[in-house]
């Protein structure tokens, strides 16, 4: 399942990308926003996060104005690695080299087409593992550190 979030200055490529998604049989939930009114993107960053944190979701597409917003509050929770790409190869390698579970794409800075073949890159590539995991477990162990010494 992925779950999908957007602010209003990413809904109109978060609706293309669900739409990709639809087209390819995948599974997914949109947790909004579902109109054009001025929101917050914390609120469905945090809505697409949780999921992807708690397991209940396996992966995330966020979409704001740029991503960055999006990007700042989405990697605040555990077992999250969202990667903000604004190329198909930067898509590639969040997947690959990071095991990105959370893409995040720019609404207002992505044409569709070329956000289509991110999504569609990121979906199909593999994570490679080996040297990669070793780096990936260390995100893991100051995740747990900070969370001990923060609680």
């Amino acid at each position: 399942m992925i779950v999908l979030g957007s602010d209003h200055g990413g809904l109109d490529l978060k609706n293309a990308i669900k739409k990709l998604l639809e087209e390819r049989g995948i599974p997914c939930e949109d947790l909004g926003t579902h109109n054009g009114d001025s929101v917050d993107y914390p609120d469905f960053g945090v809505a697409v996060s949780r999921r992807v944190s708690e397991g209940s979701a396996e992966k995330g597409i966020l979409v704001c104005g740029t991503g960055i917003g999006m990007s700042i509050v989405a990697n605040k929770f555990p077992g999250v690695r969202a990667a903000l790409a604004t190329d198909v190869f930067m898509a590639t390698m969040a997947k690959e080299h990071n095991n990105a579970n959370i893409l995040v794409l720019g609404g207002r800075v992505l044409e569709t087409k070329l956000a289509r073949e991110m999504v569609a890159a990121w979906l199909d590539t593999t994570y490679a593992a080996g040297r990669h995991q070793g780096r990936l477990d260390k995100i893991t162990a100051v995740e747990r550190e900070l969370g001990t010494r923060l609680s």
